[in-house]
């Protein structure tokens, strides 16, 4: 699969996340994957979001295919993330790729 699924984000996360990336250090290997995430993405305000869409703060249920390994973990800032093994930073590249899929998307 080359083509990567169609995103939607709220302007809402949007917004918070564009001001994350203002505070981030020029290059930051994180920064630099969201932004290409968020350039993509298709923006709409919070009300219209649709309920399977991932966003900042929601838990995600997905499966790793290569090694048929299931993981849920809730989609995060940076300042939440924990070593709970619970949670996901938007910064992590499982992070990014994560926000604004919707359910049954895949990716490599």
């Amino acid at each position: 699969m080359s083509k990567k699924p169609t995103i939607t984000i709220s302007s809402l996360d949007a917004e918070r996340l564009e001001h994350l990336l203002e505070t981030l250090p020029a290059n930051h290997a994180g920064g630099t994957a969201l932004e290409t995430e968020l350039a993509r993405a298709n923006i709409v305000e919070p009300q219209k979001m649709p309920p399977n869409v991932v966003t900042m703060n929601s838990t995600v249920k997905f499966l790793m295919a290569a090694t048929n390994e299931e993981f849920e973990l809730t989609l995060v800032y940076p300042k939440d993330a924990d070593t709970s093994g619970k949670t996901v930073s938007i910064l992590a590249p499982v992070g990014s790729a994560l926000l604004g899929l919707s359910q049954g998307d895949e990716i490599e």
